[in-house]
């Protein structure tokens, strides 16, 4: 990881909110903006900051989500998803995020993730794998 990835480091996304990112569980009249789609649009957010601090072979794993679905939004509206580093503890990387459409202010909280080295990631995916198989025979 890269020193330039510091407190204060930000980057804003807007997103507009397409059929696939709302619930549909109510209804067509009650379709809105999905927690989980907001939480994955938060989590890519501070991943491409990660991400423009990497070195070659990291990127970077979702840790802990805290936030806030504060209002519904609408298919249709745009969403501005804002994330800024709140700190930075080794490998951890804290970001402060906040969402808003064109009326309200849509979520605010936390969210943490952990840089990885991807090789030796998959390395420790691939035995766990090993050990899984094994309890199967």
């Amino acid at each position: 990881m890269k020193p330039s990835l510091q407190p204060g480091a930000s980057m804003t996304r807007r997103i507009a909110v397409d059929r696939g990112r709302t619930i549909s569980f109510m209804g067509e009249d009650a379709r809105v903006y999905a927690t989980p789609s907001m939480i994955m649009d938060i989590e890519q957010t501070c991943r491409d900051l990660i991400m423009a601090h990497a070195d070659a072979g990291e990127d970077s794993v979702g840790i802990e989500v805290s936030v806030k679905h504060l209002a519904a939004t609408l298919p249709g509206m745009n969403v501005e998803i804002v994330v800024k580093v709140a700190s930075v503890e080794g490998r951890k990387v804290t970001f402060e995020v906040s969402a808003k459409d064109e009326i309200d202010a849509v979520s605010a909280g936390t969210h943490s993730r952990f840089v990885v080295d991807v090789g030796k990631t998959v390395e420790r995916l691939k035995a766990k794998a090993a050990k899984r198989d094994a309890l199967k025979k």
